[in-house]
């Protein structure tokens, strides 16, 4: 969602500019799911697709990426005294040809213009480092550190013999290196903090990036390689060893110290050391004992550039070292079973978290352990089904709030891939509900703006919009849209019942039977809708539909009016998704009674209808506001109809 905010927003100083996203840090790079958090805040760069950077001396592109601009900026890349740190000085300008699409250049005559550090910040941010924390509160629980950077298409020589080094062990093997070679680099706008107080160099220096190379290499880590690196994490921040840089310009141990540990080790240490007699302790404090030694001797060795180094007589390091240097497998052991296993215990019921009051023999441990496992096996799935109900409602969500662009299209689509491919799915139907909404507002004036967007979604090279404009009219092609939506969102609901079946009852046809009750075709959606309440009157866990401009359209008048006095009587429901959707069950019991009173079923069927209504009163809890107003109305209709 961050990313695809970020792409449709247009930079204030240059309208037709797009900002291009890439979530990076831990999110990026771990794929492992361990019961504590993984992480702290959402982690994403972005680069304007108008400004290039290269290194010095390199001749200036004549291609470059589709996400790019018809006008780029070209800024040279300059070393300053600081290895790792540099200066972006502007040099060329690139023109594309409408023919070929190459670029031309121009050189500007005026050289010393040099890219401040400081531009490109948002009005809801905070400064955190090179980031800003933006404020994401409508949207998720996590803050998110938005990081500006330039965006460099070619693997600086400041790391040149990175890719060619001498490895024992085959890490990275040849296949990462080349992928990563080929991902290039970034600057990221910050100074060195010895250097964040000079007049200049504290605006203009900027910082060489690595953050593409680190997510593809540590996407090739074990999982144990992956899990070691994360319990150091969580040890060094419960330990409190690390903090945030203060303005003293003294530095401080950070989580990038023990990412690059971890990154020398994965090199140089055998395949073996990491699966032989596997024992997470003694790795952990052998990594811990090797960063003690770096502290010492004040040095931590960047793991791209050669001649460049982490740590220097500045840090505030302090009794870190020595307590490292003292650590052993005894106390490490405790540690863990202490403050990460016992946190993981509090995840859990009483009953499993009090074993860990006595843990005083091995076979009570044990115990207490593989009850925390098995409520976490039992516990999983559960957890992962309501991600993905509110996946889906944030998906709408936002997309009904934002709007839709063709980049951000793009990155949605991107980004969900990445997260599950069933998601690229669904934010297909959701994005054709935007553009019939769209269209049922503007008319066909709104379709030379959506048909790139409908050409995203379906992959096309052009959109058909402009084909059928002369034999549709906007309620044609409305209908059209909307019907294909559908059948997304039907594939969607077949792609995801399987797998949580154990744990949730889905039906696949709920918006099958909605659009057939929206064309007319009430005996159908009357047969689906029955079929559907009869699967779900006594069902525990069921999905729900959101009830944002998108889906209302496929609804009819009623439930557009109960949704709209429900976000006016209590504009809080606005904020809890839970409050302004509807349940399939709901849903199935209005879609049913309304065609048993459009064809007119018997008193009998009537009564039958407010048994179920009445179950299914006693299945929703009192905040889903929506749901109980339904079933009141529900019964409403009923008692009219058969009072008459």
């Amino acid at each position: 969602m961050c990313c695809a905010l970020t792409a449709g927003e247009h930079p204030e100083d240059a309208e037709e500019a797009e900002c291009i996203p890439l979530t990076s840090g831990s999110v990026a790079e771990l794929y492992i799911e361990p019961m504590l958090p993984l992480v702290g805040d959402i982690d994403m760069m972005h680069y304007r697709n108008t400004h290039l950077a290269i290194p010095r001396g390199h001749p200036p592109p004549t291609q470059l990426p589709a996400e790019f601009h018809n006008y780029v900026k070209v800024h040279e890349i300059i070393d300053s005294h600081l290895p790792g740190f540099v200066y972006v000085a502007l040099r060329y300008l690139l023109t594309q040809c409408s023919d070929d699409a190459r670029y031309n250049c121009i050189e500007y005559a005026e050289k010393g213009y040099y890219l401040s550090n400081k531009g490109g910040k948002f009005d809801d941010t905070v400064a955190h480092g090179p980031a800003t924390l933006a404020d994401n509160s409508d949207t998720s629980s996590l803050s998110v550190d938005v990081v500006r950077c330039v965006r460099c298409l070619s693997w600086p020589p400041q790391a040149a013999d990175w890719p060619t080094r001498h490895r024992n062990n085959g890490w990275p093997d040849s296949a990462t290196l080349d992928r990563v070679v080929s991902n290039g680099c970034d600057v990221v706008g910050v100074a060195h903090r010895q250097c964040k107080q000079h007049k200049w160099m504290g605006n203009y220096q900027w910082r060489l990036s690595f953050s593409r190379a680190e997510i593809v290499l540590i996407n090739s880590w074990t999982p144990v390689q992956q899990i070691v690196y994360h319990v150091l994490r969580v040890y060094v921040k419960t330990e409190r060893l690390t903090k945030c840089a203060d303005n003293s310009g003294a530095g401080t141990l950070s989580n990038y110290h023990i990412k690059t540990l971890m990154l020398w080790a994965c090199e140089l240490k055998p395949n073996s050391w990491w699966t032989e007699n596997l024992n997470l302790v003694r790795i952990c404090v052998e990594l811990l004992n090797t960063l003690a030694v770096w502290l010492t001797d004040t040095r931590c060795p960047h793991y791209f550039i050669g001649n460049c180094d982490l740590l220097d007589n500045s840090f505030s390091v302090g009794s870190v070292a020595s307590n490292l240097m003292s650590l052993n497998e005894s106390y490490f052991s405790t540690w863990l079973v202490n403050n990460y296993i016992g946190q993981c215990a509090q995840l859990c019921p009483h009953y499993i978290s009090r074993l860990f009051d006595d843990v005083s023999t091995t076979m009570k441990l044990q115990n207490a352990v593989s009850e925390i496992v098995y409520w976490r096996f039992d516990t999983a799935l559960k957890d992962l089904w309501r991600e993905v109900d509110f996946a889906e409602y944030e998906i709408s969500h936002t997309v009904s709030q934002f709007s839709l662009t063709v980049r951000s299209c793009v990155c949605w689509m991107n980004e969900l891939t990445k997260i599950d491919k069933r998601f690229r799915v669904y934010f297909s139907a959701v994005a054709l509900l935007h553009v019939a909404r769209k269209i049922t507002r503007n008319g066909f004036s709104e379709c030379d703006k959506m048909s790139d967007i409908l050409s995203t979604i379906f992959g096309l090279r052009s959109s058909v919009l402009p084909r059928r404009r002369i034999q549709l009219n906007a309620p044609e092609l409305v209908q059209l849209l909307q019907k294909s939506a559908v059948e997304h969102l039907t594939t969607y609901r077949q792609l995801v019942a399987p797998d949580f079946g154990s744990v949730a009852t889905i039906v696949t046809t709920d918006f099958e039977a909605l659009y057939a009750y929206k064309r007319g075709d009430y005996q159908r959606c009357l047969q689906l809708s029955t079929r559907n309440v009869h699967a779900l009157l006594y069902a525990r866990r069921t999905p729900s539909v959101p009830t944002t401009p998108e889906f209302i359209q496929l609804m009819d008048d009623d439930i557009v009016s109960l949704t709209a006095l429900t976000l006016i009587v209590n504009p809080q429901c606005r904020n809890f998704s839970n409050n302004t959707c509807i349940s399939q069950l709901t849903l199935s019991l209005y879609l049913m009674t309304q065609c048993q009173l459009k064809i007119h079923h018997s008193v009998t069927s009537l009564a039958q209808t407010l048994d179920y209504v009445e179950v299914a009163q006693g299945t929703h809890p009192r905040q889903r506001t929506l749901d109980h107003s339904t079933l009141k109305l529900i019964e409403r209709k009923v008692y009219l109809t058969i009072s008459n």
